[in-house]
């Protein structure tokens, strides 16, 4: 129960950061994707159905509060937190380089499903321009990021997987 609260407390918080504090810091009209970070992170740490369950969430709320198309953020990011639950196997504490990759890849495949979904299928052809000015921006602002957020939301893992283990052997 604890564990459901504070990934709550989290996706929550990514989101008002995201659409608040991160909006006044924009570089060219780019913030940085933190419920990409979130969903990535929760995925690769907890599995395929955390991942789905944090993905799920974050794009709820993107759905809510930005979107016109019900629905659309909630696929996209139940789809990246699941595919990034895949590498869960792989997935080791100590390394940031794997959970970058991941994150920026995440990212990557978010800012391409939002060009073909949204901007392509109406017609709107310019990939290149997309591409150079607003996907490889957010995700190289996301990498930024994601060195400061990863680091949070891993030691917090760590505390929470130290305390499950406590309290599970206390019960055996």
């Amino acid at each position: 129960m604890k564990r459901k609260l504070i990934t709550g407390l989290f996706i929550l918080a990514a989101f008002l950061l995201q659409s608040t504090v991160f909006s006044s810091l924009t570089f060219a009209d780019i913030r940085p994707n933190l419920l990409i970070v979130v969903t990535a992170s929760f995925g690769f740490m907890r599995g395929e159905k955390g991942g789905m369950a944090v993905g799920f969430a974050s794009g709820l709320f993107m759905d809510l509060f930005w979107a016109g198309l019900p629905g659309f953020y909630a696929l996209i990011y139940t789809v990246i937190g699941y595919l990034n639950g895949t590498f869960h196997r792989m997935f080791f504490d100590d390394d940031i380089k794997f959970p970058l990759i991941l994150i920026g890849v995440s990212d990557l495949v978010y800012g391409l499903a939002v060009y073909v979904c949204l901007f392509m299928l109406h017609g709107e052809f310019i990939f290149s321009y997309f591409l150079g000015h607003v996907i490889l921006p957010e995700l190289v602002y996301t990498i930024l990021v994601t060195l400061i957020l990863y680091q949070i939301i891993l030691h917090v893992n760590r505390r929470l997987e130290a305390e499950e283990q406590r309290s599970a052997s206390r019960f055996v």
